[in-house]
């Protein structure tokens, strides 16, 4: 009995250490906006400080609707509310849905990394590259992505800005690998799923480690410009 407590107490720590580090503090749904057609979805990229959507809707002029959670995996998980729900929320309260602006898939890979790594996502001295069990979770994602987008086309999305991730500065140097599987898959989904419009945003190669907070994960205030800016040509001709 005291083995299983002991169990338990390692686990709730861990669970709360993982929510702690991917910023699981997200903000409420913002459901009225100036342009309801547009909305925002995805994980604490977005949703932790807000700095991207918040510039993005200066340089617009207007608001956006916005689902983003802090610690969001793309589908499932038990932090907060998945990125493929959030986009079902957004349908429920408006379905006139003609541009969505979004991240996802990262938590996949940093939640269990952040734990105890069970899928062998982190290079070590012993081993070089992600595991076999690392590129399989990142596979299952690229479906999870794929699907979503094909649904986003069947509904009747015109198109899809999709902000990849950048590499990850000291302590979590050795997920880059993974991260770049990560994102030339999503790029790969970008580009063969349905018939929405679909831009993946590269941020690789952008992002200076002064420039993400002391978690090794977060873009600081000057970071999150740093990605609207990066994202603001792509979407203004869409807006």
């Amino acid at each position: 009995m005291k083995s299983i407590i002991s169990k338990s107490l390692k686990m709730t720590t861990a669970c709360v250490l993982a929510a702690s580090i991917v910023g699981c503090s997200g903000n409420p749904y913002e459901e009225t906006a100036d342009r309801m057609d547009v909305i925002t979805i995805g994980d604490s990229i977005f949703d932790l400080n807000g700095v991207i959507e918040d510039t993005l809707e200066a340089y617009a002029g207007e608001t956006f609707r916005d689902y983003t959670q802090s610690g969001a995996e793309l589908s499932g998980g038990l932090l907060a509310t998945a990125v493929d729900q959030q986009y079902v929320d957004a349908r429920s309260t408006d379905s006139n849905i003609n541009t969505i602006l979004m991240d996802g898939g990262g938590n996949d890979i940093l939640i269990p990394a952040t734990l105890f790594d069970p899928y062998g996502c982190r290079t070590r001295w012993y081993r070089w590259n992600p595991s076999r069990s690392c590129v399989n979770l990142i596979e299952d994602q690229y479906v999870n992505g794929v699907n979503l987008l094909n649904q986003m086309a069947v509904d009747g999305v015109d198109n899809v800005v999709w902000l990849g991730y950048y590499e990850l500065p000291r302590g979590n140097t050795n997920l880059t690998k993974a991260l770049n599987i990560g994102d030339d898959y999503l790029g790969y989904a970008c580009e063969v799923a349905g018939n929405a419009n679909c831009s993946f945003v590269d941020p690789r190669g952008t992002v200076p480690a002064s420039q993400v907070e002391s978690d090794n994960i977060h873009p600081t205030p000057a970071g999150s410009v740093n990605l609207a800016n990066q994202i603001w040509p792509v979407l203004q001709p869409l807006l």
